[in-house]
């Protein structure tokens, strides 16, 4: 049996499939879906034909991070959004809330869809067939596709990616993967205090021209004349001797706390990948320390790179 270092390494340099299948998934469907979502999700989503997808977020009216979406407009009149795992009664209840004299209907759909990810810099040579099976759309995401559409098909995407020699990889991998990418994850780095730019998430799945959404007005207010007072950003922990340092980790500058642990890689790896947010007065590259009951070990932070879709 493969370790997860040896899956991680097909994700980042060969290819390989991620069932992620675990995910929410709630349709909107009907003639105002379109219209219905414009109106309240933080992206513009009017230029997305059939097939196209996008990173949004769904704000509170204080402009807190309610839910961070992947969305795809699968026809004309249904769009499909995905989510953290266990979240699809959340969203599709947040969604309901606002769904007034709209012609549209949500429904959490998330135990009838699957979900594949598919990463790594061969992915490119696949054949067609590997992605392409009817009922199904394909998302495009760093370094690679996701693949969502009903429990069937997804399972025949899996077997053409079986057949056509692409690894199969654990959950633990994909986890490695996204933390060396700096992505972060609603449940996780991400929660209901978050606004978008403490995560960057405004970079791919806020517009700043579209129009009103909820919450917009904090996060455009922020945008162009204010700050958040921390980031999340990437944590290079010295050495793989010793305790791993845990989620809730304390991160210390000169001494003093200056944030928090969110994310630790699953992968024994030198230097450990985690994530976690710390003070905007903490510029990248910079030496911090971790410190948890039981254990320290130095660290340093990293810039987070440009995409946030997970």
């Amino acid at each position: 049996m493969t370790t997860i270092a040896e899956e991680l390494d097909a994700l980042c340099h060969d290819a390989g499939f991620v069932d992620r299948s675990d995910r929410a998934l709630v349709t909107v469907s009907g003639p105002d879906a379109l219209s219905f979502l414009q109106s309240i999700l933080s992206q513009d989503l009017a230029p997305l034909a059939p097939g196209d997808s996008a990173h949004t977020l769904l704000l509170t009216p204080q402009g807190k991070l309610d839910a961070d979406i992947r969305l795809v407009r699968a026809a004309d009149d249904e769009i499909w959004l995905d989510a953290e795992p266990g979240a699809g009664e959340h969203l599709a209840a947040s969604l309901n809330r606002f769904r007034i004299r709209v012609k549209a209907d949500v429904d959490d759909r998330s135990d009838a869809f699957g979900f594949v990810s598919v990463r790594g810099p061969r992915v490119g040579e696949l054949e067609p067939g590997a992605r392409e099976i009817d009922g199904t759309r394909i998302m495009p995401a760093p370094a690679g596709f996701d693949v969502v559409g009903p429990l069937d098909a997804v399972a025949a995407v899996m077997d053409a990616l079986r057949a056509g020699g692409v690894r199969e990889c654990r959950a633990d991998a994909y986890e490695a993967l996204r933390i060396l990418q700096g992505v972060p994850r609603q449940g996780v780095d991400l929660d209901d205090k978050t606004i978008p730019q403490e995560a960057f998430l405004e970079r791919d799945a806020v517009s700043f021209t579209k129009g009103c959404f909820l919450g917009q007005e904090l996060v455009c207010r922020i945008d162009s004349r204010g700050h958040v007072n921390r980031f999340l950003r990437g944590l290079e922990v010295a050495g793989t001797s010793g305790a791993r340092p845990p989620r809730g980790a304390e991160i210390l500058s000169d001494g003093k706390a200056v944030g928090s642990v969110t994310s630790v890689s699953p992968v024994d790896d030198a230097p450990w990948r985690a994530l976690g947010y710390v003070r905007r007065e903490v510029e990248p590259p910079a030496d911090v320390v971790l410190r948890w009951d039981g254990g320290e070990a130095p660290a340093r932070v990293t810039a987070t790179p440009a995409t946030t879709a997970s």
